[in-house]
């Protein structure tokens, strides 16, 4: 996955609490077999609604998800967290989220930011009346900022999970790290045994 550092744009700002994965990318769409077109469905019974906030032009090609409380409650699926990157968000704020969705969220490069309240209504407010508002997230500071609203805060992430974001790693990543000792034990293994990778022994 792409290493995960400074995110800089503007952002959709999703006025809901208690948003589960099924709002997220509904069942309809779990059928597909690719990781890729999911961000057609996102929200897409919600996006029904005219007045739906990703229906307004003015938040077109932003990149930060402003949400409420709980987002990404409910069952594990990772299609959520890949609809959302195919729709082009990096970052996900909120004063909290479901512990399944997080895990998925950073083990694909997707960003979720846990604010205080506090914070999260001041910058929902602050994009709903200003679309063309930027915010930066900085990943190894763990800071996120609003200058031009005057907002600024900071966000708990788990030393691992920062090093994973930073260094781009998902969990095939992670494996690669060790790609030089897996050789050497494959390398000394009796030939007899079984073959990991390319053709068995004769």
């Amino acid at each position: 996955m792409k290493a995960v550092r400074v995110i800089t744009g503007r952002a959709v700002p999703l006025d809901r609490p208690d948003v589960d994965t099924d709002q997220i990318i509904p069942s309809d769409w779990l059928k597909r077999v690719e990781r890729t077109g999911f961000g057609a469905g996102l929200f897409s019974e919600w996006r029904d609604d005219r007045s739906f906030v990703l229906n307004d032009e003015r938040y077109a090609g932003a990149t930060i998800l402003l949400a409420g409380p709980n987002f990404g409650i409910g069952s594990s699926r990772e299609h959520a967290v890949w609809a959302l990157q195919d729709y082009g968000f990096e970052a996900v704020v909120a004063p909290r989220f479901g512990d399944i969705f997080r895990n998925n969220a950073v083990k694909q490069g997707l960003l979720p930011v846990q604010v205080d309240p506090e914070l999260a209504r001041a910058l929902l407010d602050a994009v709903a009346s200003d679309a063309t508002l930027e915010i930066t997230i900085d990943v190894a500071r763990g800071t996120i900022e609003a200058p031009a609203a005057g907002l600024e805060g900071a966000f708990p992430l788990e030393p691992f999970v920062r090093e994973r974001l930073l260094n781009g790693w998902d969990d095939i990543g992670l494996t690669l790290r060790y790609e030089d000792a897996i050789d050497r034990y494959e390398a000394a293994r009796p030939s007899w045994l079984p073959a990991t990778s390319g053709a068995a022994p004769a």
